[in-house]
């Protein structure tokens, strides 16, 4: 038992301090940060303390990416692929639950667990292709937004794309006034978008029965539907939004009983769904709203021309023209809500894999400039050469590389997620992680052979001669093999370090902890998480 002792030094230090104590009150005091508290007990109320991270988290399947993805599969077949949304969707819930669950229970994110587990150089890789993850995910959402400020006030989309930048900066000004305020503001923008769509739905009026086929009775049909339900799927889960989410739910201060840990999984996992549901829905108005429009017996040639190839900018002219002006005002208003959020919670992102994989914080101001400038400076260039046809072929370029980014941040998830050396009780179930994996390697071979199909397209349309054809393919089959080796040496690779913050995984951890009472065994407080949200403040914020 000596092991199990010395596998948990900071709890069972922090177990022998309370027990010389008499007080019921958390191990460390939260004095100078602005941290959420749940209280220690069994209430449907304390619900409403884990709020908030799920929403921040949910921005990433609606943002301007997945805008353009959604309009094309409406465009091209309807409704058919509306079934594909839905098991994306329920794949997306478990997958950010196993998210939140990591941070909850070790008290520590995914981008820290990968810097203790993984040794320098493929600590390193990592973090490299995070940052460039964070970047790809970036770019959609700056050229977004410069179309909506286009569509809304005629600003040229090279313009939108620095004004982009400076509203992000005073949007995340609003962090001052506390995590609770940041929360709200971000879940206001996402009811916006849900407004929008369903008051486009109100406009285009498609056939309910029609809706409810494609949802629930899965097919593909027609040429390309497989590679469009491809895109569909490659688009939902982001790999920033796996470091995000863990990360976040570190803002709460959780109970350290098993009552508490368990109570705080099962309501992050509720919370996770009633926002994962409502991104669910604006991307099923999205699909619905493209495929009523673009079947329209109404068209003109220069409509049926737009629906071929359905970019964000030309939705805008196409819904104008079809539903009429205000219609097309709300998908532009839903596109800034939707370029605005998403660029706020991608640049927390960035600030967590940073501190994360390098033990390295910058002050927020700096950080957040880097984030700006690594997706602006690429969206103003290609704005200003190619246009916005230009900026939306660098919506689908990103779209390539957050599926090529993918695996690197699942496969870490899921092997830390089901090992008991990090999650001690808390580690999924076998059913649980067979399916998780099962998942996983279903998203990880969709988006491979994504990459491939797009490899090939490339290489067979080139204007090369056959020579430098055959030396293109050579060096890009080189790469996609050095690539499955780095997701081969994550997946096979055994997991080393154990978690050193796991809760009552041990009878004696449990006897300690009834001795001293469970009211108030407390997680350590993360301030670091905390400050970088948040300015320090001298009040504390507790939910009742």
């Amino acid at each position: 038992m000596a092991g199990s002792a010395s596998s948990q030094p900071q709890f069972m230090s922090s177990m022998n301090n309370m027990g010389n104590s008499s007080s019921n009150e958390p191990l460390m005091e939260d004095s100078d940060v602005n941290k959420i508290v749940v209280p220690e007990r069994t209430s449907w109320k304390n619900l409403f303390a884990y709020m908030g991270p799920g929403f921040l988290v949910s921005i990433a399947y609606i943002d301007p990416g997945n805008f353009e993805t959604d309009l094309q599969a409406g465009a091209d077949h309807k409704f058919e692929l509306l079934w594909i949304i839905l098991v994306a969707s329920i794949a997306a819930l478990i997958i950010q639950s196993m998210a939140a669950n990591l941070g909850v229970v070790t008290g520590k994110h995914l981008a820290e667990h990968c810097r203790t587990e993984y040794e320098k150089v493929p600590n390193f890789i990592l973090w490299i292709l995070a940052e460039i993850a964070i970047v790809a995910c970036d770019i959609p959402e700056v050229i977004g937004t410069a179309f909506a400020l286009n569509m809304l006030f005629h600003i040229p989309v090279w313009i939108g794309v620095l004004l982009t930048g400076l509203s992000t900066l005073v949007l995340l000004a609003l962090q001052q006034y506390g995590v609770r305020k940041l929360e709200f503001l971000i879940a206001f923008l996402v009811f916006t978008i849900a407004g929008c769509f369903l008051a486009e739905l109100g406009y285009a009026k498609p056939v309910a029965s029609e809706v409810l086929y494609g949802l629930f009775v899965p097919q593909l049909k027609g040429s390309g539907s497989t590679l469009v339900a491809i895109s569909l799927l490659g688009a939902m889960v982001m790999p920033h939004n796996l470091f995000l989410h863990s990360a976040l739910v570190l803002s709460r201060k959780v109970p350290r009983s098993v009552k508490g840990i368990k109570e705080a999984c099962r309501f992050y996992m509720i919370e996770s769904g009633i926002a994962l549901v409502v991104a669910f829905l604006i991307n099923l108005s999205i699909i619905a709203v493209s495929g009523s429009v673009c079947s329209s017996p109404n068209l003109s040639p220069d409509d049926v021309k737009s629906c071929q190839d359905l970019t964000l900018n030309r939705a805008s002219f196409l819904l104008r023209n079809v539903l009429g002006n205000w219609s097309s005002k709300l998908f532009a208003i839903a596109l800034l809500a939707s370029g605005q959020s998403s660029t706020i919670t991608g640049t927390y992102a960035g600030q967590y894999v940073m501190q994360g994989f390098l033990d390295l914080r910058l002050k927020p101001w700096l950080r957040n400039l880097l984030t700006r400038s690594l997706a602006i400076v690429p969206s103003l260039i290609v704005a200003l050469i190619g246009g916005s046809s230009g900026a939306g072929e660098l919506i689908i370029i990103t779209s390539m590389i957050l599926s090529f980014e993918l695996p690197f941040a699942l496969v870490p998830l899921l092997k830390f997620t089901s090992s008991k050396t990090k999650m001690g009780l808390y580690a999924n179930s076998i059913a649980l992680a067979a399916t998780t994996w099962i998942i996983g390697f279903l998203i990880m071979g969709i988006n491979i052979y994504f990459l491939v199909d797009k490899l090939i397209s490339v290489l067979v349309h080139s204007p090369l001669k056959v020579v430098g054809k055959v030396f293109c393919g050579i060096l890009g089959f080189s790469g996609m093999l050095l690539y499955l080796a780095g997701i081969a040496y994550l997946i096979i690779r055994k997991n080393k370090e154990a978690s050193h913050l796991l809760a009552l995984t041990t009878p004696e951890s449990r006897q300690m902890a009834n001795e001293a009472g469970n009211a108030s065994v407390y997680n350590l407080p993360r301030d670091d998480i905390v400050s970088m949200q948040l300015p320090q403040r001298t009040t504390t914020t507790d939910v009742d």
